[in-house]
């Protein structure tokens, strides 16, 4: 998976989990879609769910400036790369 799909995802995801942390919202969604049966594990799903996601979202960000850093070293400016990027 390249890194834009897994920042994109990760994002999206804590996103949608953290609009779910609102339990009034989800509440009046739930109702409007039928799904209100839902509504006695509300607690239960979007606080483990937020946590994954921004797992995922620091994941992504920490693998695409590895892969900054692995391009930029590659490509002779190692020591630019020690000294700060001048």
């Amino acid at each position: 998976m390249n890194d834009r799909t897994i920042l994109r995802t990760g994002i999206g995801g804590t996103v949608v989990a953290a609009l779910c942390c609102f339990t009034p919202e989800l509440v009046i969604l739930l109702g409007v879609t039928g799904l209100s049966a839902w509504l006695g594990r509300l607690d239960h799903v979007p606080l483990p769910a937020l946590a994954i996601f921004l797992a995922i979202t620091v994941y992504a960000v920490w693998r695409r400036n590895q892969r900054q850093g692995d391009a930029c070293c590659a490509t002779g400016n190692a020591q630019e790369t020690r000294q700060g990027l001048r």
